[in-house]
């Protein structure tokens, strides 16, 4: 038991062999444990104990999983796992759940390393995706040329899904190659993402080495034609000039106020996979072109809250920054967003009206920050011969809430 009373689950991971591949140590532990959690396959590995109770994971997990720990509350308690069980595994929702003091991992080789061995790679020279249950759009964040990538399989049509999506973002050429059961009956398939047809194991790992000549930058103000829009677009030196201010960093929350096209969140996530931005938007067909421009640049898992502000930012998580790009003069919405912020948290708001200026010269002269005049030229043809055609001015207020 745990200092504070919980039960001590010990969660032991298996290989590709099974049970025959459980040293001597762990295996004691299991079948001398009360209880035994884990998936059906991998309590159909074990051999038969009558005294001993086992229950496979509920459905749906992270609801279920309450109800059954708690029918065991007071007692010991094991339970399986694939590999590293904190590798996208039933581990990290326990310590989640739990805590750290009340989860002790008993890990194996994980796929991953089994994968870069297989393909000789360093561990510093690829990064991992992890697509076990998520959505398959996450890959499109980690592909640039010359890029190495292990994925993570949910099953075996991972692999089809992962080709149609090079394919379609620019990288039909990439070389695939699909680890099936490793540690175990391992298996190999090879060819590029154009005609992938390859018949694989549905516990598989895939190796890509990219090419091809896709969105790949990671850096702020992507061109605009990466965003599907109806003209309702922080065009990209602006999101630019913007996205510097608010300063995205790991893990910190962005809300994206008057979304438009969703070009400032997605970029907020794109700058590392742990960002989180929340898109409130007051227009339906913009609020679903979000959510499409955000799949198509990797970052599905972008929220959007469809409502106007500021009455639809109230319950919403607490922001680590804020930028407003539209309909800053409606009444309370500055004043809610600041508000929201914490010590050191940053705001930036754009206005292209008299009135939004207005608004932000007399925030400035209150709470200080920096007020900028943003007026961007580009060259387009006059006749034969190239002019200046100058885009509407925008006026920026970027303010970092000091502590009270």
């Amino acid at each position: 038991m745990t200092s504070n009373g919980r039960p001590r689950i010990t969660v032991v991971g298996l290989g590709a062999d099974g049970w025959a591949g459980v040293p001597d140590r762990l295996r004691k532990m299991v079948e001398g444990a009360p209880v035994v959690l884990g998936g059906r396959r991998h309590l159909a590995l074990l051999p038969d104990l009558p005294d001993q109770a086992r229950e496979p994971w509920p459905s749906p997990l992270r609801e279920g999983l309450p109800g059954l720990l708690e029918r065991y509350a007071g007692q010991d308690i094991v339970a399986l796992a694939s590999g590293d069980p904190l590798l996208s595994g039933i581990g990290c929702t326990l310590v989640e759940l739990l805590g750290a003091d009340a989860v002790h991992i008993e890990p194996t080789v994980s796929s991953v390393a089994l994968g870069r061995a297989r393909m000789g790679w360093a561990a510093e020279d690829h990064e991992v995706v992890s697509l076990v249950g998520r959505d398959p759009r996450l890959l499109l964040r980690a592909l640039a040329p010359g890029r190495r990538v292990l994925v993570l399989s949910s099953d075996e049509t991972t692999p089809a899904v992962v080709a149609g999506l090079l394919v379609e973002h620019g990288y039909a050429a990439s070389r695939m190659t699909v680890l099936g059961d490793l540690g175990g009956d391992e298996s190999r398939a090879e060819g590029v993402a154009e005609g992938w047809g390859s018949v694989v194991s549905r516990l598989n790992v895939i190796a890509l080495e990219v090419v091809g000549h896709g969105l790949a930058s990671w850096s702020a103000g992507l061109p605009d034609s990466a965003y599907e829009h109806d003209g309702q677009l922080t065009k990209r030196d602006l999101r630019a000039s913007a996205l510097s201010r608010l300063a995205p960093a790991p893990g910190q929350v962005l809300w994206d106020v008057g979304a438009g096209a969703g070009s400032v969140g997605i970029e907020w996530m794109r700058a590392h996979p742990s960002c989180r931005t929340v898109a409130v938007e007051s227009d339906v067909e913009r609020a679903a072109r979000i959510a499409r421009n955000a799949g198509a640049l990797g970052v599905p898992g972008l929220e959007v809250v469809l409502g106007r502000a500021p009455d639809a930012l109230a319950g919403l998580p607490a922001p680590d920054a804020v930028f407003v790009g539209g309909g800053a003069t409606r009444a309370g919405v500055v004043d809610v967003c600041l508000e929201a912020l914490g010590s050191g948290g940053r705001l930036v708001v754009h206005g292209v009206t008299l009135e939004t200026e207005h608004l932000l010269a007399g925030r400035y002269a209150a709470l200080g920050g920096e007020l900028t005049r943003i007026a961007v030229e580009h060259a387009e043809p006059i006749g034969t011969f190239t002019g200046w055609t100058p885009g509407r001015a925008v006026t920026q207020w970027a303010y970092v809430k000091e502590q009270s």
